[in-house]
This record gives C-alpha cells, structure tokens and sequence, in this order.
C-alpha cells in the first residue's frame, strides 16, 4: 500500500512539473523610439521572452522623424510619439497617436506640439495627453478623442517668465492626484498645476524648487504618492521630497548617483521604482551606469545598494519589464539595448545580453 501511494505522489509529481515544463514562456512586445539622424527610421517592436530576456522579432512598427519618447494608453488600444523636431510646423516639434493592434501600429493624426524639441509624452486623467517642449520651454495639453486619437482642442503652459533670466527647458510631465507635475531643467523646479474647469492653473504650491544648477530631468513617485523622487541632470543627483498634511512638497535628502571615484563628466538621465517599491534606479550618462538604491519603505529614504556598467555608451531611459525580473537600459551612442536579470531581493543586477540598434531613446513594453 505504501508503495502505491508513493508511485502515486511521484506520479503526480512528474504530471505537474511536466505541465511546468511545457507551459508556453510568456511574452511582451517592446516598442523601442530612437532619434533618426543616423541610420534609425522610427519605431521598432521587438517580442521579448519573459522567461529568458531574449529579444526577438525585430521589425521597423513605423517610420517617423526623431521618435524619442512614446508612451501607451491606459487601455493599451493607443501608443504615443514625440516628434523632436523644431519643424513640424512654424512653432516646433509634434506628437502622433497609433492604434495598436496585434503589436502593429497603425497611424491615425498628428498634432503640433506648440514648441521646439518635444522630449517627453504622457496621459493624465482619463483622455488629456501632455506634452514636454523642452526648448519651447512650455507644455502641451492635448484632449483625446474616443478613438484615442488626438483633438484639436489644447492648452499650452508657458514657463517663460520676466520675474528669471534663466530660459526654461520643460523637460517630462505627470500627473499625481489630479494634478499635474512638470520638471523644468532650466528653471530648476518641478511646476505644480490644478485642474480647474478642464484646464491646468498654478496650484497652491506652485514651484518646488532645487538647487541651483541642479537640472531637474525625470521623476517618479511612491505608490502612494507621499514621495516624490527627482533625479537632476546636471549635479547627478536624486531629490526625495515629501508631501505633508497640507499637500505641500518639502525636500528631505538629495544624495549623489554618481561613484565618488569617478572624476570624468556625468548627466543623470532617468529614473524608475520597483513594482514593490523596495528599490530605486537611475541612469548615469557618462559614467555609464545604473544606480541602485534601497528605499526605506517608512522614511522614503534612499540608500546606495550598488551600480551596474551598462555595456554600452550613453544610458537614456531604461525600464522595468512587466514580471520586474529583468531591466532593459537604451543606450544611445553605442547603438544598442543592454539586458540585465533583476534579482527581486538584493535589486542587483546581471547582464545578460546586447541587442544592436540605432540610437534608442525610449523603451515601453505593451502590458
């Protein structure tokens, strides 16, 4: 009897371990922007295999002038690109909107974005699309129609101002608890904005402002949204600030991304958290690193757990994979995408592979 139930549990043993075992690997499609002033074209798509990191089924989605920032609707119905161009029209860069169907993308209108360079695109609320111009120094926003295209109807925010001689540079916009957020290299401030009647007004607290010369790029928020974290371009820095009691922002650290050891030139570029929260990444250009940061899950405060070299030249944005279990850098000098596998617990990070291609900028994965 003993022995049948133990051929029994070892059968079944096999049954579901073999079931594992053939079970498909789960896959995403990737869509990479790119500047196309070398030998890129546009938009490229690849399959990536969530089992192993590998990257595969490259194809050229579209063909479009300097793409450099995308982002998906919340629906994953549309995707949306940035023109960095200063002439789509007479006042300077545009956006596109896709529709995507079956990982391909098909063109549905453009708009001007209102100013020079667009280096930034995201959604807010439940159909506005904002725009970065970061040498227009202003704000588009654009509403959406039901098909996720674009109107014609927009607003744009000006951060130009006879109060500063410093020339603003708007550089990425978010929204958090129906407000809008942007960075502004230029004036060294995140800019706070309420939506009153269906348009964006100075709020309450309506400048945070940095350092001096510390270049505010990208930023991202906790879960929750009580941390803000701000990762500077020029002084290679991440400012943690906190929202108190009063919905007022006031900084509590700014700690270096950079190694104290290396003496050569560096621009931060990008920052991301972790799904869970736990870790903090940012991107070094010049040191040409991601750095790995600790969070403290009470105080939000950040502590350095170690920097990964990217295995290529000029890390702009990066991103998480849908699992969390892999990091995908964008290097853009050295033509290529660097794959790393995330280890979950100690947020390290070991590189895999390298994939060749012109000029990435922007990697977004269709969840």
């Amino acid at each position: 009897m003993k022995n049948k139930h133990t051929y029994a549990l070892l059968f079944f043993i096999s049954l579901f371990l073999g079931c594992k075992m053939n079970q498909p690997s789960k896959t995403y499609r990737l869509f990479v922007g790119t500047y196309t002033d070398g030998e890129s074209e546009g938009i490229y798509s690849y399959s990536f295999n969530a089992s192993t990191g590998e990257l595969s089924a490259k194809k050229l989605a579209v063909t479009l002038p300097n793409p450099s920032f995308l982002t998906i609707s919340h629906d994953k119905q549309n995707l949306y690109a940035v023109q960095e161009t200063a002439d789509f029209d007479s006042l300077g860069g545009g956006v596109s909107a896709f529709k995507i169907s079956d990982g391909l993308l098909t063109f549905q209108n453009s708009l001007g974005t209102g100013g020079a360079h667009p280096c930034h695109v995201s959604l807010t609320g439940k159909n506005k699309l904002v725009v970065s111009n970061y040498t227009g120094g202003n704000v588009m926003v654009a509403d959406l129609e039901y098909d996720g295209s674009l109107s014609e109807k927009h607003q744009i925010i000006n951060h130009i101002s006879i109060d500063t001689l410093s020339k603003p540079h708007a550089h990425m916009a978010k929204g958090s608890r129906g407000e809008l957020f942007v960075s502004d290299l230029g004036l060294d401030a995140i800019k706070r904005y309420q939506n009153v009647d269906g348009d964006f007004i100075a709020g309450e607290q309506p400048s945070i402002d940095l350092k001096k010369g510390a270049g505010p790029r990208h930023f991202v928020f906790s879960e929750n949204h009580e941390f803000l974290y701000v990762i500077n371009e020029l002084n290679s820095t991440i400012t943690l600030l906190q929202r108190n009691a009063e919905n007022v922002f006031n900084e509590v650290d700014t700690i270096s991304t950079i190694s104290k050891d290396f003496n050569g030139d560096s621009y931060c570029a990008d920052v991301h958290l972790s799904k869970d929260g736990k870790f903090l990444y940012g991107s070094n250009r010049g040191e040409n690193t991601i750095v790995i940061f600790m969070v403290d899950e009470v105080s939000g405060k950040l502590k350095l757990a170690g920097r990964e070299a990217v295995r290529g030249d000029w890390p702009r944005n990066f991103t998480l994979d849908p699992t969390n279990n892999f990091l995908l850098v964008a290097n853009q000098k050295s033509d290529n995408v660097s794959i790393f596998k995330r280890d979950t617990e100690s947020g390290t990070l070991t590189f895999l592979k390298s994939e060749k291609l012109p000029n990435p900028v922007c990697l977004q994965f269709l969840n």
